[in-house]
């Protein structure tokens, strides 16, 4: 690769790491970065950090993260914290990761055109709004499977097929149900007529899922069970959603697309990559984490504000690319037409540049959609009298406590507290609290209403150090301290 074509890419990698990165930063010091999620992976990873089981008061106490899900692949972050020991180094880690799947993206497309549509490709991966999505959600685990899942392509395009399956079985470090994406990769080499490396595969993806689920999760679970059997429109149980989908599949086709936010889903993704990911092998890595998504019984997983979708959006535009590849050969994709290489080296230009250009309309117009819009447009530089709000509770709590706070305040106490959400602490224990009462819920599994938590702190014996500053009320009580609100972090 020229040295040009480097620079070129680097710059391209070193924007879009900017904008994230600021984005994200802004987040933060507006008091937008929640518990749920950056607090609770905060939680854990500092704990690795410390040679600690991953033990997470914003869950619950004594709550063991490796109960709720199997996601081991997060400890890689914990030198981060022997660096800076910051929830924010969480934020750059996973830009990092994001940033860095632009090298495999480019390396494949290039490998099938030329270094303009390459570096197109990355520039459009890096601006789409699943990417901005991950980083508005402040952490995932997810975004290490990001790079992985476009590093896999790359192997097989290459035909380093064992490398693939080493890449897959990293894949299963990632969270619990990537050992179903581990046999979509399975299905792929199988296509591909890599028999051996499909059966190992296929092998590693089932006994994956079992490890995870039926060894792991329980193993440290409270109820002693996995606790995200969320398909009920396909049946009571896993076995049950199996035989809904051979026996009946016509329903379950019907359960992708029977709401408005799955088919504003399925537009966005596809429609501005010409619809062709779904004419490519490659989409069937897209497959499991599609199909896990629409089938859930939570609506707010269908919508396109998760850090889900940021996983899918490699895979189909790289598919999508596969496809005007496929249509240099004669009859490959559509029989018996063939087009000249001219052509498509216009159609592999237009295709990332097409999304390319959605991406930049979109970060300037659609804020629902491309969180970008509120970092370029400067709507997010100044703070709010309610971020300056947040910061005023925040100072009043002491190091070393055990606190409640609220989602939006518990970010920026994971670092000198034991900090948990209204209603998660054991209530002996309970020092200080922050009530936000212009939430309806407090977070948490079982959310209390700010009606609730009042209640509770008067019976508690709490009384008022800050009344009703924007919504945010800070609450005490002289009790003495528990030895684990200073050991937590010590």
């Amino acid at each position: 690769m020229p040295l040009r074509h480097k620079v070129q890419l680097g710059l391209v990698m070193l924007a879009g790491g900017l904008l994230a990165l600021i984005h994200s930063l802004l987040r933060f010091r507006n008091f937008e970065a929640k518990g749920y999620d950056l607090g609770i992976f905060d939680q854990a990873v500092r704990q690795y950090a410390l040679f600690k089981p991953p033990i997470v008061p914003i869950k619950g106490e004594d709550f063991h993260l490796l109960g709720d899900h199997f996601h081991p692949v997060i400890a890689l972050f914990a030198p981060l914290y022997w660096i800076w020991d910051d929830p924010r180094m969480l934020n750059i880690g996973m830009i990092g990761l994001l940033v860095s799947t632009a090298i495999p993206v480019y390396l494949v497309v290039r490998s099938w055109f030329s270094h303009r549509p390459a570096l197109l490709s990355a520039a459009a991966l890096l601006l789409w709004w699943p990417f901005q999505a991950i980083v508005n959600w402040d952490f995932h685990e997810v975004a290490f499977g990001v790079p992985l899942i476009a590093w896999i392509i790359w192997a097989i395009e290459r035909r380093r097929m064992w490398l693939a399956v080493a890449l897959a079985a990293a894949m299963l470090s990632v969270r619990e149900d990537m050992g179903a994406t581990v046999l979509a990769v399975a299905m792929v080499l199988a296509v591909r007529r890599q028999w051996w490396p499909a059966v190992v595969t296929a092998l590693l993806g089932l006994g994956g899922l079992w490890f995870a689920i039926g060894v792991v999760i329980p193993h440290f679970s409270a109820g002693a069970d996995f606790q995200y059997w969320e398909y009920t429109a396909l049946g009571a149980s896993a076995s049950a959603a199996i035989v809904t989908i051979f026996t009946q599949p016509w329903n379950a086709v019907v359960a992708l697309f029977d709401h408005p936010l799955k088919v504003g889903l399925w537009l966005l993704h596809l429609v501005p990559l010409w619809l062709a990911p779904l004419l490519s092998p490659y989409v069937l890595l897209a497959g499991p984490i599609v199909l896990s998504r629409l089938w859930n019984d939570r609506l707010n997983v269908w919508a396109p504000v998760y850090q889900y979708d940021a996983i899918i959006a490699p895979v189909l535009l790289l598919a999508a690319m596969d496809v005007v590849r496929r249509l240099t050969h004669s009859g490959l994709v559509v029989p018996r037409i063939s087009l000249k290489r001219p052509l498509t080296r216009r159609l592999a230009t237009a295709l990332p540049a097409t999304v390319l250009i959605a991406g930049a309309i979109g970060s300037m117009l659609f804020p629902q959609v491309f969180p970008y819009q509120r970092t370029l447009t400067a709507a997010n530089w100044s703070m709010s009298e309610r971020a300056e709000a947040h910061a005023r509770a925040v100072e009043q709590i002491p190091d070393d406590v055990c606190v409640e706070a609220a989602d939006t305040a518990v970010p920026h106490l994971v670092d000198r507290t034991y900090v948990g959400l209204n209603g998660t602490t054991a209530e002996e224990d309970l020092q200080w609290l922050i009530i936000d009462e212009q939430v309806e819920e407090l977070g948490g599994n079982t959310p209390l209403t700010p009606d609730e938590a009042f209640a509770r702190a008067e019976r508690l014996g709490f009384d008022t150090v800050t009344e009703d500053d924007h919504g945010l009320w800070v609450l005490h009580r002289d009790i003495e301290q528990a030895d684990k609100c200073a050991e937590y972090l010590r």
